[in-house]
């Protein structure tokens, strides 16, 4: 019950926080970046992580202090950069990196085993123990921040990993209850209902403090029973982290920096083709593309759900996603840039 009513009047406090930023021009999306208007929404605040941080350490702060204080300073990073008080990425992340170092540390946070010869030999050392869970979560973490493009995709995306947890029992491995698990779910759901109706974006704030506890969620899992497969844990959050990676790869080829912001990611040249070649009423390309991504996402993990301690299956599930990805990406690429250049003919 007591989780409910923090819920609950929470809810009904940022409603009335939502409505002062808003009205007062603070923290408005209106910096003016290419890569961040490209679907033609601006104005509209970036006060999501605002509610899901201060909710989050209320529905923390009984079961973990720790965890609680460094969602805080996760979202202190977003909120300053949100703010453009951060503009640097290359400071961002060396503040992101000294914030998720501590965190592993003081959380004791490892990853034993993960099924890959290779990489378990590496993690019988003591110092790349502890080196790997920072690079995933700091991979995590920025992915996440990239799939928040568009609206209700980083936030559908998470709230079915979430789901998942819940509904297959994954959270009796957690020092967590049911009840708090649920209400986890009611704050996601009610800032995706604000997202996909452009009445708040989450900001670098919001994406930041999501990746943070979905991984750590998921890192708890495996750990706290191993016979869950580490596989099944990269089959969730595959899209974030490997849209960062495949991100950072493209920009090196193509000798871009890899910190700068560009409108190739793949749910930007989703939005593109569907917003050129998808003409319905009513149809509003940025969600509809959202919720394509999200669905399909959610099927697959579905599937991996249904046996979370196979290795193969959740290898062949991993393999397939990366292939799916990159067959459209590809030839969304090509539809983008041929339709670019007739414009210029």
């Amino acid at each position: 019950m007591t989780f409910f009513l923090i819920t609950f009047i929470s809810i009904i406090i940022f409603y009335f926080i939502n409505d002062y930023i808003k009205n007062y021009n603070f923290l408005l999306n209106y910096k003016g970046q290419k890569h961040q208007k490209f679907s033609g929404l601006i104005n509209v605040p970036l006060s999501g992580g605002i509610f899901l941080t201060f909710s989050s350490i209320l529905l923390f702060f009984p079961y973990n202090f720790i965890l609680s204080l460094f969602i805080l300073l996760i979202f202190i990073v977003g909120f300053i950069s949100d703010t453009n008080l951060l503009s640097s990425p290359k400071l961002r992340f060396v503040i992101q990196s000294t914030i998720i170092i501590f965190f592993v540390l003081l959380l004791d946070i490892k990853i034993n085993q993960t099924n890959f010869i290779f990489l378990d030999s590496l993690l019988e050392n003591t110092y790349f123990k502890y080196f790997f869970p920072v690079f995933c979560l700091l991979i995590l973490i920025n992915g996440s921040n990239f799939i928040d493009g568009l609206n209700g995709l980083m936030l559908g995306y998470f709230s079915s990993i979430v789901f998942l947890i819940f509904y297959f029992d994954l959270y009796l491995y957690l020092e967590i209850d049911k009840t708090f698990l649920m209400n986890f779910i009611i704050i996601l759901f009610y800032l995706f209902i604000l997202n996909i109706n452009n009445k708040l974006f989450m900001g670098d704030s919001g994406s930041y403090v999501l990746g943070l506890i979905c991984g750590y969620l998921l890192i708890n899992v495996h750990q706290s029973n191993p016979s869950i497969s580490s596989f099944f844990i990269v089959l969730l959050l595959w899209y974030p982290c490997f849209e960062n990676l495949f991100s950072i790869l493209r920009k090196f080829i193509l000798k871009k920096s890899p910190i700068k912001a560009d409108n190739n990611h793949f749910h930007q040249l989703v939005f593109f083709y569907i917003r050129k070649k998808i003409r319905f009423k009513n149809l509003d390309p940025n969600n509809f593309s959202s919720y394509l991504i999200i669905l399909y996402n959610f099927f697959v993990f579905l599937i991996g759900s249904s046996d979370p301690s196979n290795t193969q299956l959740q290898i062949i599930l991993i393999i397939f996603n990366i292939l799916v990805y990159l067959t459209i990406y590809f030839r969304l690429f090509i539809f983008k840039y041929s339709n670019s250049f007739k414009s210029l003919r």
